[in-house]
């Protein structure tokens, strides 16, 4: 029985003060921080020992990462990060507070672009500077996104899961995923089975680890999630 415990970074400081993050290189609050921590005293208390682990190219969730692996004193652990794992890419939202950019295009025009599953938030055009294109960690990568949709997320999300992730658990590791709101939420409707209605309601909370226990066709067997 293999296990992948799923984390969702603890709160950032766009978090904090309500913007549209993304792809933007954003760092941990001193809640996000506390949560972290947390995160990894939880998983230690019930004894979770990892195997392997991976997470995004963004520092705040490298940055949980590591203060769950140092709480749980398993700072050996192999990690391999993938921008595969970033955060949906918000385009042209990104920096936006979310209530301004409300009062500017109305609640239901925000709502649709950060609940439908699959309409695009306003794209970046090429030559703005927070193309990912012109950041260096992208170097190389083809067909980068200048928005995306829960539905062009979970594109890029799923083969990775396939090629890297699900091929541990098949060895019967314990692996541990940290990643984002989105990107966690793509695996969770394919791991669930959700509809495109039913994933819309789904919420993570930061900092929070989920444990999907698997048998030995990586198929689920159980769901909990940790907490005091």
């Amino acid at each position: 029985m293999s296990k992948c415990i799923m984390i969702r970074h603890g709160q950032s400081l766009w978090n904090l003060e309500n913007k549209f993050t993304g792809w933007t290189d954003i760092a941990l609050s001193e809640q996000g921080i506390k949560e972290a921590i947390e995160a990894g005293k939880n998983l230690k208390k019930a004894n979770f020992q990892i195997d392997i682990a991976f997470t995004s190219v963004l520092k705040r969730a490298i940055d949980t990462l590591d203060y769950v692996l140092k709480e749980m004193n398993q700072t050996g652990v192999p990690i391999e990060k993938s921008w595969r794992l970033n955060e949906r890419h918000y385009g042209a939202l990104q920096g936006l507070n979310k209530k301004e950019t409300a009062l500017k295009y109305g609640d239901e025009q925000v709502h649709i672009w950060r609940r439908s599953f699959d309409v695009l938030p306003p794209l970046l055009d090429q030559d703005d500077p927070r193309n990912p294109e012109f950041d260096p960690i992208y170097q190389g990568i083809e067909d980068l996104p200048l928005g995306e949709s829960l539905e062009t997320c979970q594109k890029r999300v799923l083969p990775f899961w396939h090629s890297h992730i699900e091929p541990a658990l098949r060895k019967g590791k314990n692996v541990l995923v940290v990643a984002h709101g989105n990107s966690l939420r793509s695996l969770i409707m394919y791991l669930d089975h959700l509809s495109k209605s039913e994933v819309l309601e789904l919420e993570l909370p930061t900092g929070l680890p989920v444990v999907y226990t698997f048998n030995e066709q990586v198929e689920v067997t159980s769901k909990v999630e940790i907490k005091d």
